[in-house]
């Protein structure tokens, strides 16, 4: 008798699909040179002509509706987002409170035993296959990042698709190295007298338990990412706590790897979404129960560090704020330098956990070519740089994106009042989006012995100008401001090789990442998967590193299994 079950797709099809991409990117994470296996141009020539309208097409489906997902334990739904860009989202989720929870955890945990017996290899292989589904709905999610977050859309098709899969692979690649270094079986003989000592011993990677992913509201996916996917090829099931603002792009996430679970024969409910409005705490009530045993947060330094303090059950993962530097202290090239900075202060207004926030500058100023440019002359200079930037207004809107919440516009407005106003913030209109919140940086000059202005990040289009004694102070006052504070990147102009050796070495003792004289069309912010490390976990800014082993050792054990023979 035939059966009209469907069969399963056979697992071993996938892995040898998958084996060579799995490779190719441990690889890569050894020789850190450039690779990326995603392409982040939105070029049609790339997807095809359909691709860039199907994908509008699809995310405009989810407006207004019940998002088509299943979370045990949710009751009701729940639409909390607003687009910073001003369109009504109104995607209703399956919502989760906290006396649904019991039920959440203990769904997430009945599919770990044949997820863990999958073993390393297949895990990886299905997780891979995850963002190759993801990456066919590029434009999609595109949209459901720009329209949550603010970004442009080229930056959200960047950043919120082949640069977040990038680090998803990378991720993936590290630990399932960290996993495939440890053998599975072995004949173990000792010599003794008479007959040796004969063992077989089995060795398993065991999950940790639980995962819980807590999302931000401007990175979503980049930032998500490599901490879901590094629990989820160890073993461990998946919980995602979208911020409340940023929703849409891990549903989507969530939707796609619960799809793909199932249609492998695993438990789709080693991932689920736990979709809440804004202030009902849904994270720390998650984060401090037993079964909960991974987390990854970005966010806030206050709530990073109640999470390091609360959730003492859990290894946790927390990148926070922190303050980032610019020493400056000479140049042969003040339009290049002016022109980098103010891109990279422009970037998505601002904000980026990436971003300058405080430029360190001698009040006597800066050599330039040999000759004496004084701070007048620098603020003219990367004024000018600002306008030739973002004069016009479509490229201004595609640089800056939108301000993501009240927030950052209300910090926006009242920064004025921390420093003398040297770049005015202007707004910006948007030809498509006439709601749109859209504002160049405010720059700020203030002197360095002002530390209660400019030593907490402003988070947002706001940078500051600190006048200091000379380099050597600038430093002392950077080394001060990164240990107290942290960091996550810091950058130098100099033509001096003892000042580059010894801003490194302040580099080097604080731990941050340090960018040198950079003119042309790198910048400070961005950070390339599979080379370069996001955030060091050396300084009060992160606790973790994007992406290295100590990422992933973690996030599984290994159990032994000895019989006598």
């Amino acid at each position: 008798m035939m059966s009209d079950v469907e069969p399963l797709p056979p697992v071993d099809k996938l892995v040898a699909r998958h084996q060579p991409l799995i490779e190719r990117a441990m690889l890569a994470i050894r020789d850190r040179g450039y690779w990326s296996a995603f392409p982040e141009s939105p070029s049609t020539k790339v997807w095809g002509e359909a691709a860039p309208a199907e994908g509008k097409a699809a995310f405009d489906s989810f407006l207004g509706k019940d998002f088509p997902l299943f979370t045990p334990g949710a009751e009701n739904v729940v639409a909390p987002e607003k687009s910073p860009y001003g369109i009504e989202l109104g995607v209703r989720y399956p919502h989760v409170s906290a006396s649904g929870v019991d039920e959440l955890l203990a769904a997430a945990q009945r599919g770990m035993p044949m997820w863990r017996d999958a073993g390393p290899l297949v895990r990886a292989a299905v997780c891979v296959e995850i963002l190759r589904r993801m990456e066919a709905r590029s434009f999609e999610f595109a949209h459901a990042v720009m329209h949550t977050t603010g970004q442009g859309f080229v930056m959200a098709f960047q950043a919120g698709g082949a640069h977040a899969l990038d680090r998803a692979l990378e991720g993936i690649a590290y630990a399932y190295d960290a996993m495939s270094a440890v053998p599975k079986r072995v004949e173990w003989e000792k010599p003794a007298r008479g007959e040796p000592q004969r063992l077989t011993k089995r060795f398993v990677v065991v999950p940790r338990g639980v995962a819980l992913v807590i999302g931000c509201t401007t990175f979503p996916t980049w930032n998500s990412y490599p901490g879901f996917f590094a629990s989820l090829v160890t073993g461990n099931p998946v919980v995602v706590k979208p911020h409340p603002r940023a929703v849409l792009p891990l549903a989507l996430a969530v939707s796609v790897t619960r799809s793909v679970l199932e249609e492998y024969g695993f438990d789709p409910n080693l991932v689920t979404l736990a979709a809440e409005s804004s202030g009902e705490g849904l994270a720390s009530v998650l984060a401090v129960r037993p079964e909960v045993r991974i987390i990854d947060f970005t966010g806030s330094s206050a709530y990073g560090q109640w999470l390091e303090a609360n959730a003492t059950q859990a290894v946790v993962f927390a990148e926070k704020s922190g303050v980032n530097a610019v020493v400056l202290d000479s140049t042969d090239d003040l339009p290049g330098m002016t022109a980098n900075l103010a891109y990279s202060l422009a970037l998505y207004s601002g904000q980026m956990c990436t971003t300058p926030r405080v430029l360190f500058i001698p009040s006597t100023g800066i050599t330039v070519e040999g000759r004496a440019c004084g701070v007048d002359e620098f603020v003219s200079a990367l004024s000018s740089a600002f306008d030739g930037l973002l004069g016009r207004p479509a490229m201004a809107e595609a640089i800056l994106g939108a301000i993501v919440n009240d927030n950052v516009l209300a910090r926006l407005d009242a920064a004025g009042d921390r420093g003398e106003v040297a770049i005015a913030s202007k707004e910006v209109a948007s030809s498509e989006f006439p709601d749109a919140r859209i504002r160049t940086p405010l720059v700020l000059r203030v002197d360095a012995s002002d530390f209660e202005a400019y030593g907490e990040e402003c988070f947002g289009p706001v940078a500051f100008i600190v006048e200091t004694r000379d380099t050597a102070h600038s430093l002392e006052v950077w080394r001060a401001l990164t240990t107290s504070r942290g960091a996550l990147t810091a950058s130098v102009y100099s033509t001096s090789s003892d000042v580059l050796t010894a801003t490194e070495q302040v580099a080097l003792d604080v731990g941050v990442s340090l960018s040198e004289n950079f003119v042309k069309d790198v910048y400070v912010n961005q950070s390339a998967a599979f080379s370069d490390f996001h955030a060091t976990g050396a300084n009060p800014a992160a606790n973790a590193s994007l992406t290295d082993a100590a990422f992933v050792a973690h996030r599984f054990r290994v159990v032994e299994l000895r019989r006598q023979r």
